[in-house]
């Protein structure tokens, strides 16, 4: 529309000689009009976009251990109610609508489909489900997502959209969306295993994030009880007594002629040869000259082979090239990250690496060793790994280098962290290490 114009309009009056006039707006001459214009410029309102093959997928995981639709039973009009209730309590904005996007053969609705699109507030979009490569595969349901998020956008027909998704591929709409200045909300269903269950970008992008847990999915969704397999139904008595009846047993023949008249009779004849064959012991084994030189065809114990040498290993570090035999050392025996992290505290790390850490190797071994030491909660035992600088524990290494690959610091040549980023994350590992137990502080280790 455009802008409201507020001019002045000449009247002649005879011979060049007039007066002028204002021309007021039409909005000027209705108040009420204008204060419809503002409100209709700020909607204060919130739209829910919900992936259901996301949300129910993740929730048949989590409540019955498979992806599954089909093992869980959903109330919809609960978990609608439950949806709009959040939706409202985080944003603080009436629901506008909530978008349902799931996918049906030939895009026909099924019954959960037409319960959801009677209820209130409440609009159903279905894609097309087709079987590709022995399974069934949505069709079309990022697109409708995308689609409607960017058009809701550009309308201005919400302040807030809140996204229960976790496909990368409705990241160019979520951006779209935040350029025409929506705020995005990400709610994410918590995984089984705990760990992340969306795309990174995603989860970056969004303005503000959540996660439905075990007890708020609960409310509406169960898992259903595992059906078991029918046992087969005894057969009719007379096939019964047939199956069970003994086999006929036959004659042996008693001359070669009657073996010629009937080859199968033959086979049988041979078969109790082969059985005997079968049962005569095994001729005696000659023993080889190496067998001879060990002892053992005199019956004396080989001797047992003698213990490798210790290997040493040499480890680079500020002090130089360090020679350590192989032997397992204190720390060997602490638990790494992973069995002293529960499902939370890896949700929550997983969001700080997307968000915080910047990905620098120092700052990579920092930030694995500071959640390690905080978990371990154990400063005897850390003393004791600390005497064991710069060997890092086998188990706590390997997971310190799965740990770093996440950012990228894999070389692409090979597929193995380069030499001096190893170096510099074992560097800032033992630098956390040291600003923890006595005496490290003034180590001086080196990044």
């Amino acid at each position: 529309m455009s802008p409201v114009r507020v001019g002045y309009q000449a009247i002649g009056l005879g011979m060049g000689i007039g007066t002028v006039r204002r021309v007021v707006s039409p909005f000027e001459r209705n108040a009420d009009r204008n204060a419809e214009w503002n409100e209709v410029l700020h909607v204060d309102r919130c739209v829910v976009l919900v992936d259901a093959g996301y949300l129910l997928g993740a929730a048949a995981s989590l409540l019955a251990g498979e992806s599954s639709r089909s093992r869980i039973a959903v109330e919809h009009a609960e978990l609608i109610r439950l949806l709009r209730e959040r939706a409202e309590a985080e944003t603080g904005l009436p629901l506008l609508r909530i978008y349902w996007f799931d996918a049906a053969p030939d895009r026909r609705p099924m019954p959960d489909h037409r319960r959801l699109r009677v209820m209130p507030r409440v609009t159903v979009r279905l894609g097309a489900l087709t079987r590709a490569d022995g399974r069934m595969v949505q069709k079309g349901v990022d697109a409708a997502m995308h689609a409607e998020l960017s058009e809701l956008a550009r309308n201005r027909a919400c302040a807030d959209v809140v996204l229960v998704t976790g496909d990368g591929d409705l990241l160019p709409g979520m951006t779209a969306a935040k350029d025409y200045g929506v705020a995005v909300h990400l709610w994410a269903v918590q995984a089984a295993d705990g760990d992340f269950n969306q795309s990174e970008d995603l989860v970056a992008e969004a303005d503000e994030r959540r996660v439905l847990d075990r007890e708020w999915i609960t409310s509406s969704i169960r898992a259903r009880e595992p059906v078991l397999p029918c046992p087969p139904a005894d057969p009719r008595p007379d096939i019964a007594k047939i199956l069970s009846a003994p086999r006929p047993v036959g004659t042996a023949p008693e001359s070669p002629a009657e073996l010629s008249e009937r080859p199968e009779l033959s086979t049988l004849a041979a078969e109790p040869a082969e059985h005997a064959a079968e049962d005569k012991p095994a001729p005696h084994k000659v023993p080889t000259p190496k067998e001879i030189a060990a002892g053992i065809a005199a019956g004396r114990p080989a001797p047992a082979p003698a213990p490798p040498p210790p290997s040493t290993l040499r480890w680079s570090s500020d002090r130089g090239w360090v020679d350590r035999q192989g032997d397992s050392g204190p720390g060997d025996s602490l638990p790494t990250l992973a069995q002293l992290t529960t499902a939370e505290q890896k949700w929550a790390d997983r969001e700080e690496d997307i968000t915080t850490v910047g990905g620098d190797p120092t700052e990579v071994g920092q930030v694995f060793a500071r959640r390690w030491t905080d978990r371990l909660g154990d400063g005897a035992r850390l003393a004791g790994l600390w005497g064991d600088y710069p060997r890092v524990p086998h188990r706590v290494d390997g997971e310190l280098l799965r740990y770093a690959a996440r950012f990228g610091l894999l070389a692409h040549k090979d597929d193995q962290i380069d030499e001096h980023d190893r170096y510099a994350i074992r560097a800032g590992f033992w630098r956390e290490i040291a600003s923890r137990v006595p005496g490290g502080e003034g180590a001086g280790v080196e990044g």
